[in-house]
C-alpha cells in the first residue's frame, strides 16, 4: 500500500468517525413525548393542577409532556404503571400525598414506594382548613380547641372518605390535642360541606378550594389554616401552628416521580425543569384559580420529605381504627 492511499483511507477513517457517535455516547433528553401518568380523575383540582404544569414542562423540555389519567385503588394503579414501566425518563408518575399513606392503608401493594420509585421533584400543595358549622358556638380556633377538649367523643366530624387525607390529618390533629371526636366519612368532599354548611356535622379539615367559597359566603366559619404562613387568600386566619397545635402542617402535597433505575441525568433534567416551570406567572395563576401553592423540593429533600411523611401516616393508621371503603 502506497503513502498515498494509506493517507487518504486514514482521511476517510477520520471523517467517519466525525459522522458515527462514539459507542455509549449519551443520547439527548427527551426526543419524543413525555408521559405523565396520575391516578385521579380528568377535570378534578389535582388533574388541572398536574395539567398546567405539563403544559409548561412540555415547552422547557421541547417535548410534550401528555396526561395520562388512570383513576383507581386511591392513585395506586397510576403508581404500579410507572413503577413497572421502563426507567428511561419517558413514563413519570405525577403523585398526591396518598403516595405514603397507601402503604398503610394497603397491606398488598404490588409496588414499593421507597424502591421502586424515585423521587424527582415536590411541585405544589393543596392546603387544608379547618372549618366549623355556623351552628357551632366556636368564634376562633381557640374557642373550638377548649370545646373540644370540654365535650370529648361529643363533637363529630367530615371527611371526604375513610384514609382520605382530610380523614387522617383531622386524626393527626387530635392526637396531637389529646382529643376525641366521632368521625362521619363522605364519598367526596361537596356532601361533607353541603352538610358542614347544613349543621349536620361540627368541623371539617376541607382542602382551601372547597371551603373559601363558603367561608366567603359566611355559610361555614374558618378557624385556621394548615400551611405553615398565613394563606393570600385567607389573610384573616391563623395559621393551625399559631392557634391549635405548634408545628402542625396538614395538606394535599403532589409531586412528579421515575422508575426506580432512571439516570441520575435525566432526574436532574426533570428537575431543573419543574423549578424553572415553578417560577412561570402563568402557571402560577392557574395554580391559584385552584387555591393550590407551589411548593418545589429537588429530588434528595423530596425523598427525605416523603420518608418522614410515611412514618407519620402508618403511626397515625396503626393508632387508630382506620379503614379505606
Amino acid at each position: 500500500m502506497t503513502t498515498r492511499i494509506a493517507s487518504q483511507l486514514l482521511a476517510i477513517g477520520c471523517l467517519a468517525s466525525l459522522l458515527v457517535p462514539a459507542a455509549g455516547a449519551q443520547e439527548a433528553y427527551p426526543t419524543k413525548p413525555v408521559r405523565l401518568v396520575i391516578g385521579f380523575a380528568a377535570g378534578g383540582g389535582t388533574d388541572v393542577i398536574a395539567r398546567a404544569l405539563a403544559e409548561r414542562l412540555g415547552g422547557i423540555l421541547g417535548q410534550p409532556v401528555v396526561l395520562d389519567n388512570k383513576v383507581g385503588a386511591n392513585g395506586n394503579i397510576a403508581g404500579e404503571i410507572v413503577a413497572k414501566a421502563l426507567p428511561d425518563g419517558y413514563t413519570l408518575l405525577y403523585n398526591t400525598s396518598s403516595i405514603v399513606i397507601s402503604p398503610a392503608l394497603y397491606p398488598k401493594l404490588s409496588y414499593d414506594v421507597t424502591k421502586d420509585l424515585i423521587p424527582v421533584s415536590m411541585t405544589a400543595n393543596l392546603p387544608l382548613v379547618l372549618v366549623a358549622s355556623k351552628k357551632l358556638d366556636v368564634r376562633s380556633p381557640q374557642d373550638f380547641v377548649s370545646y373540644l377538649k370540654r365535650n370529648p367523643g361529643k363533637l363529630n366530624y367530615a371527611s371526604a372518605g375513610n384514609g382520605n387525607i382530610t380523614h387522617l390529618s383531622t386524626l393527626l390533629m387530635l392526637q396531637s390535642l389529646g382529643a376525641q371526636a366521632t368521625h362521619v366519612p363522605y364519598r367526596s368532599e361537596a356532601p361533607a360541606l353541603a352538610d358542614l354548611a347544613g349543621g349536620q356535622v361540627h368541623f371539617y379539615l376541607a382542602t382551601a378550594p372547597g371551603a373559601i367559597p363558603l367561608i366567603k359566603d359566611d355559610r361555614i366559619r374558618g378557624l385556621a389554616v394548615g400551611t405553615l404562613e398565613r394563606m393570600d387568600t385567607l389573610p384573616q386566619l391563623p395559621t393551625m401552628s399559631e392557634a391549635v397545635v405548634k408545628g402542625l402542617e396538614v395538606g394535599a402535597w403532589s409531586g412528579i416521580m421515575a422508575p426506580a433505575g432512571t439516570k441520575p441525568e435525566i432526574i436532574q433534567k426533570l428537575d431543573a425543569a419543574i423549578a424553572a416551570a415553578l417560577k412561570d406567572k402563568a402557571l402560577l395563576e392557574k395554580f391559584a384559580a385552584q387555591g393550590a401553592l407551589p411548593r418545589y423540593m429537588p429530588s434528595a429533600q423530596y425523598g427525605t420529605y416523603m420518608r418522614d411523611e410515611l412514618g407519620r401516616w402508618v403511626q397515625i393508621v396503626k393508632a387508630n381504627p382506620v379503614k379505606i371503603d
